[in-house]
């Protein structure tokens, strides 16, 4: 009986190994590549047959040595739903599948940012998205620097409705649309990016190889006692900070959040605005602020929103004494629903809590603060009380481990690259800046290593060059923005592809900027041109091609004109600067002849370089072209 009893046991066990197990990437509503050979894959015990049911017809495989097995469908057109059915000891039948175009949408945050941050822009977007043929596949953000995976641990196909929406990459959504409304195909975004990533931790460990220093700095992070070591520093670190922090807050032991409180010897600052630059000097720690305001009958008992901008770097907020929300990174808009019966008519109160840990504290200038209820609006700018409740020493970065070279790829693109894809759009770059210079080979690198991976030879690489950010610049500068930018430019030597211009669609005071409807059209453009072969559209600004010099005038020439050059204001062209032997760049006059721009300065009578919109902020850069693409930012020597 016990020798029966383990028989079975070994059968049942032995049947369980032999289960057909597919990729999260293989399963409902998946989108695949149409007009090219489909790997379709996945796991069984060694040597299990499998037969793959499509469209009647059957496809049979047998798994190797190690329990892997693929299958080959032949190109496909466009269309479905369809049904696709895996046997061996077990039959899995994955539905609802569309042939169409699949591109992968890649690199930080600001790919990877989503349609709820930008609800307020596009909420007339968002309440009529329904189109079940634009799907997402949301890769989760995981990194490994020991191996890369076969697999991943989550992920489903979602199609895009006025809800599932708000979990979509904005750029790659606004990108499907315009590539939808043209092809009236179905497309597949699979959403492989991080936010604050840098370009080295995309790459594979094989090809990072020719950077010894990323290299030698993943082969550190290969010992998991390393980073337990590191982690746990940083979380002891950071949580002896802020108990320290709350500890002596003294607002947080005296309830300033109480309307009650007595604030009459609270000092008054201007908000928006940074207490480095008011009576408490540049300290870290914690400021209370707090506000009165009047409300009329009418908006009494309702509903409303707070919105507080963007504050440096951490805030808590309270309506009337009620906590209404908090925020604990610098960088998202703070939007905070205030629920109905706290607003009362007369005086309410609202009190910010802010914490900065490092830089300067405060409330970033140019962003909405106001009270609104439904279509009332109470500006929030102007005097403010405040008053310091805890000064601390600035409090050391943390160490991202998840941002270190080779670990990105490993964990959230090698479990992709069996599956068959149109391209890839990708904008990132922010997290280079320091190191300029060296982006140019990276993104090579990069691209030559993803196109070898896929092997699906070079397929469309469209990525987004940076926006301008930071403040402007009176006069011509050093940037280590726009020297990234310039490698950007640099990098479309690489064959097939294209790059999208954003210089003139950033905010000053925000990496993140709003407006992805724009750069997801323009990377469509791109699309549309190199992907989709319409060799007449216009698709880019102008981009730079050649200068000579006549006298003390520099002549430029450009590729990609369109109907021709021109300026986004209609005045002369903007933002020229010039250098002489001493390398030293002042403004430069310029004009549109043609189809060149000539551009000099009278008190530099020999120039030998010339830059455009070159600045981590080129305010005032307005050449296009007639189709009002704006041209790229550039750095260019007579040769």
């Amino acid at each position: 009986m016990r020798r029966m009893l383990v028989s079975i046991a070994l059968i049942l066990v032995s049947l369980a190994h032999a289960q057909i197990k597919l990729p999260r990437l293989i399963s409902d509503g998946m989108i695949l590549q149409r007009e090219t050979n489909v790997k379709l894959w996945g796991w069984a015990a060694p040597g299990e047959i499998i037969t793959v049911g499509f469209n009647k017809k059957t496809f049979t495989t047998t798994a190797d040595a190690n329990g892997k097995w693929m299958v080959l469908f032949p190109p496909q057109k466009a269309g479905g739903p369809y049904e696709i059915t895996f046997a061996a000891s077990n039959r899995i039948v994955v539905k609802d599948i569309l042939f169409g175009d699949v591109w992968i949408c890649g690199g930080q945050s600001n790919m990877e940012l989503m349609m709820e941050r930008v609800k307020d822009k596009y909420d007339g977007v968002i309440a009529k998205a329904s189109n079940p043929r634009i799907r997402q596949f949301l890769v989760p953000d995981k990194y490994d620097f020991t191996r890369p995976h076969e697999d991943m641990e989550s992920g489903e196909w979602v199609a895009a409705d006025a809800q599932s929406i708000l979990d979509f990459t904005a750029v790659g959504y606004f990108f499907a649309a315009d590539i939808f409304a043209k092809y009236n195909v179905p497309i597949g975004l699979i959403n492989a990016a991080l936010g604050g990533s840098p370009a080295e931790a995309w790459i594979s460990e094989e090809a990072l190889r020719k950077f010894p220093s990323y290299y030698n700095e993943a082969q550190m992070f290969k010992d998991n006692d390393l980073i337990t070591t590191i982690e746990s520093s940083d979380r002891k670190r950071n949580g002896a900070w802020y108990g320290m922090l709350n500890k002596s807050d003294g607002g947080l032991n005296r309830r300033w959040s109480d309307p009650a409180t007595n604030v009459s010897d609270w000092p008054e600052m201007q908000i928006p605005g940074y207490w480095a630059d008011g009576v408490i000097g540049r300290v870290n720690g914690s400021v209370w602020f707090r506000k009165e305001i009047d409300l009329p009958a009418h908006m009494v008992g309702k509903a409303a929103r707070l919105h507080l901008g963007r504050i440096v770097d951490a805030d808590s907020a309270y309506v009337n004494g009620k906590f209404v929300g908090t925020t604990s990174y610098q960088y998202p808009p703070r939007r905070y629903e205030i629920p109905p019966n706290t607003l009362r008519g007369g005086k309410n109160t609202i009190v910010v809590r802010v914490i900065n840990s490092s830089g300067r504290g405060g409330f970033v200038p140019d962003k909405p603060y106001e009270l609104t209820c439904g279509s009332d609006t109470i500006d929030l700018k102007g005097t403010w009380k405040h008053k310091l409740a805890a000064t601390m020493e600035p409090l050391g970065p943390q160490t991202f481990i998840r941002w270190k070279p080779i670990g990105l790829f490993n964990a959230m693109i090698a479990p992709v690259l069996n599956y068959a894809i149109k391209g890839v759009i990708w904008y990132q770059g922010e997290s280079n800046t320091k190191k300029p210079s060296e982006y140019a080979d990276l993104m090579r690198t990069l691209i030559e290593d993803w196109r070898t991976r896929w092997q699906q030879g070079d397929f469309p690489f469209l990525f987004v060059q940076l926006a301008n950010f930071m403040e402007a610049r009176q006069e011509p500068t050093e940037s280590s923005w726009a020297e990234l930018r310039q490698a950007q430019l640099s990098t479309l030597t690489v064959p097939n592809t294209g790059m999208a211009v954003a210089i003139d669609v950033g905010e000053w005071n925000d990496i993140h900027p709003e407006n992805k409807a724009e750069v997801g059209k323009r990377l469509a453009l791109l699309a549309r041109r190199i992907a989709y072969g319409d060799k007449a559209i216009v698709a880019s600004g102008p981009l730079y091609r050649d200068v000579k010099r006549e006298g003390n005038k520099l002549i430029i020439s450009f590729a990609d004109m369109g109907s021709g050059l021109a300026t986004s204001d209609g005045r002369p062209p903007k933002h020229f600067a010039i250098a002489g032997g001493d390398s030293k760049f002042v403004w430069a006059n310029a004009e549109i002849r043609g189809n060149t721009v000539i551009v000099w300065n009278d008190a530099i009578a020999n120039p030998v370089a010339v830059r455009y919109a070159w600045g981590d902020n080129p305010a005032g850069a307005n050449l296009c072209n007639k189709e009002g693409l704006p041209a790229s930012p550039f750095e260019a020597k007579i040769k």
